[in-house]
């Protein structure tokens, strides 16, 4: 067993392709050494801003001999099936392959193909520069008079198995065992004999291979700095990251900017420093605020201590903030209420409106979800009102993350109440899956009504123009929106009828927009369109009524699944609530999954489930056979056999219970009171023979048999669990 080394090196590889350049070098060298018969051991891949590298583990002398046969045509079969036959085998004629005989569907031939082994060398040689030529770069460039494209220029390939250079030409270069460190503290050629001696000598050409050790040499020494400054490093591992992509031998040093600077809200000297010029921000540990100090990471080991390469990044630093007091103070000049206005001149899309329509719905429907939230409506209105006028600010202009937060500054300069401030800022969460949501707990009541109205305001829109996500896209970013609804009504425990909510905020968009266009590009307040659209008789008002809440819904049940699966739920339990009709209260469908899905844990919930689906399998079977459906009442004096008897008594009672449990939300005592017909249900099924001889009484069996299901269905539909 051999290994194998490969590394390409060229022109600096943005830092972002970086890990997943490494990722697919290893996958598709693999699966190309695979698909030519060579299996291979442990393989390990790196990414430097220079170098793509790729080690493989016991790789064999070469790939198995290859013995098999192909079942062919009969015998007597046309010329032309013949032919094909003989080129797929590698047969020059018919005499070379082998007749089978068979008595019943006739002789036919079969070719034994025998394939020799290998070379492992030929092997890699025909691997590599066939993966080079079809790499999935984002983005590539061509150099010279070459066809070639990679994502920079190449300067050599390095390949070697066992120790012993592969040959191949790609790029117009000839792969060989030399390549190069650090750009400025490594640049005369080291030859390489193995993986260990190759990152030996890179080692010492100032290049740490793994981007895991850039990163934490960049932290260390990150810490040490600000420790012996008195100051805590604001970490910030995309940064890390980012820095590590950009350097092969990181060094990190200490700069100073004019505490004149320290006006501007942090998050605007920090974003400026990090996105300009990837520098991380420092705070003072004793009062939690930014320092007038930064960290650079260098690429270069000067000999000055790096004063040369500080003084530098402070100019530029200096003037990068210098923009950002400048974008500050002119954005204080303009009152939100004056930035508002100008949304009318952006449009938010041209089939919904301008952002200023957009923000007036919003408003109207968090003033109407201030009630749910414990929120003052007017603050839930003006704090909507003034929701995305920093989209028209410079700093936003500038840098587009800070949306939200410079609204809230702009509206603490103005005096605007706290509550209202803080809804401006937290209205856009959550922003992730791992982002928090504004909680009413801690006085977020008005953010929550605005963060509601935005996220329902964007699904009810692109939702009626028939911009839905599809398998292959998102563009408008609805199931981070439908997620985020659900995330903030289930962590508030919001009592909220979404069906309700859908139709005022269609309501608003047909009011404020006076019609809007369809996917079919016909009005929405053409008959026709709905006929199209729905495939039914439905009116406009039927069908904004039914259809399309019930539509937007089935998403929301979606997302839901996907959500409570993360967290270990089974999905086929929200369908069973969900199939329940008026099931529209996020929070209370999750308490009932919880619930019921603890139930069916049990011994009861099990058995339970189990009678009650062999009720439903039989009532399926009998009903679709007489062609009539067992959903009448239950006739008493028919009831001829005790067990009968007891399980029409516990069916009355369980009902009973159970919709008064429910009715205060007690899905706890619901489910202890469905476990009630256990009992009954299993002694029915070992007593009474449902499908009796007598009519009357297999009719009252069966009706019974449906009243079971019925009684369940006061807590979920019992057919959509799986067991």
């Amino acid at each position: 067993m051999s290994e194998l080394l490969l590394e390409i090196f060229s022109e600096e590889i943005p830092a972002r392709m970086q890990g997943r350049a490494a990722d697919d070098l290893k996958r598709l060298v693999l699966d190309g050494l695979k698909a030519r018969g060579l299996d291979v051991g442990e393989a390990m891949s790196f990414a430097t801003p220079r170098r793509l590298t790729l080690a493989v583990e016991k790789v064999p002398a070469k790939s198995p001999a290859i013995s098999e046969e192909r079942k062919g045509p009969r015998v007597g079969a046309p010329e032309k099936a013949l032919e094909g036959f003989l080129k797929s085998a590698g047969l020059k004629s018919v005499d070379e392959a082998e007749i089978v005989k068979d008595e019943k569907k006739g002789d036919y031939y079969v070719a034994k193909i025998e394939k020799p082994g290998r070379a492992a060398a030929d092997i890699v040689a025909e691997t590599i520069p066939e993966v080079m030529g079809k790499f999935p770069w984002p983005k590539s460039m061509r150099w010279g008079s070459s066809s070639f494209q990679w994502v920079r220029p190449i300067h050599s390939v390095l390949c070697l198995l066992g120790g012993k250079v592969v040959p191949f030409e790609v790029a117009g270069l000839t792969s060989g065992d030399e390549t190069r460190g650090h750009r400025f503290h490594g640049r005369d050629a080291i030859q390489a004999k193995s993986f260990k001696d190759y990152g030996t000598k890179l080692m010492q050409a100032k290049v740490l291979l793994p981007a895991t050790e850039r990163q934490a040499a960049i932290a260390e020494q990150a810490r040490e700095i600000a420790s012996k400054a008195k100051l805590e490093w604001i970490e910030d591992e995309a940064l890390v990251a980012e820095n590590a992509g950009l350097t092969e031998w990181p060094t990190v040093y200490m700069g100073a900017f004019d505490k004149a600077f320290l006006d501007v809200p942090a998050e605007c000297l920090m974003t400026s420093m990090k996105q300009h010029q990837k520098c991380f921000s420092l705070k003072d540990p004793k009062t939690g605020k930014l320092a007038n100090k930064f960290l650079l990471v260098s690429n270069l080991i000067p000999t000055d201590d790096g004063k040369a390469i500080v003084a530098g990044n402070e100019k530029v630093i200096a003037a990068r903030l210098s923009d950002a007091k400048f974008f500050w103070e002119q954005d204080l000049k303009k009152p939100l209420d004056e930035m508002e206005l100008a949304l009318e001149g952006i449009t938010f899309h041209e089939k919904l409106g301008s952002q200023k329509e957009r923000v007036e719905r919003i408003a109207e429907l968090a003033h109407e979800l201030a009630g749910a939230v414990d929120a003052d409506p007017d603050d839930a209105r003006r704090a909507a009102q003034l929701c995305k006028a920093d989209l028209v600010s410079g700093m936003v202009g500038e840098f587009p993350e800070l949306q939200g937060l410079m609204g809230r500054y702009y509206a603490e300069k103005a005096g605007t109440k706290p509550e209202i401030a803080r809804a401006i800022e937290l209205h856009y969460k959550p922003k992730g899956p791992s982002d928090t949501v504004p909680k009413e707990e801690e006085g977020d009541s008005v953010a929550i009504a605005v963060a509601l109205a935005d996220k329902l305001d964007t699904l009810v829109g692109f939702w009626a123009i028939g911009e839905k996500p599809t398998g292959s896209g998102d563009p408008y970013q609805l199931r981070r929106a439908a997620l985020g609804v659900i995330r903030i009504c289930i962590e508030n425990d919001l009592r909220l009828s979404l069906t309700r909510k859908i139709r005022i905020a269609f309501g608003e968009l047909l009011k404020r927009t006076g019609g809007i266009e369809g996917p079919l590009g016909k009005h929405v307040l053409a008959t026709d369109y709905f006929k199209e659209l729905s495939g039914s008789e439905l009116s406009p008002a039927e069908f904004f009524a039914g259809s399309f809440p019930s539509s937007l819904m089935a998403f929301f049940a979606d997302r839901l699944k996907v959500y409570l699966r993360d967290q270990g739920k089974r999905h086929d339990l929200i369908d069973a609530v969900f199939a329940l009709e008026g099931q529209d209260d996020l929070a209370l469908i999750v308490k009932r999954v919880e619930a019921l899905d603890g139930f069916l844990k049990t011994d009861d919930g099990a058995n339970l489930l189990a009678g009650v689906k062999r009720a439903s399998n039989i009532l399926a079977i009998e009903e679709k056979k007489d062609k009539v459906r067992y959903d009448g009442d239950v006739s008493g004096p028919l009831l001829t056999e005790p067990a009968e008897r007891d399980l029409a008594a516990a069916i009355a009672k369980v009902k009973f219970d159970t919709i008064a449990a429910i009715n205060v939300e007690n899905f706890e005592g619901a489910m202890r009171a469905l476990s009630e017909l256990r009992g009954p249900v299993d002694t029915f099924f070992d007593k009474v023979i449902v499908n009796a001889p007598d009519a009357k009484l297999r009719e009252n069996r069966l009706k019974l048999l449906n009243e079971i299901r019925a009684a369940t269905l006061t807590v979920a539909d019992f057919s959509r669990i799986a067991g």
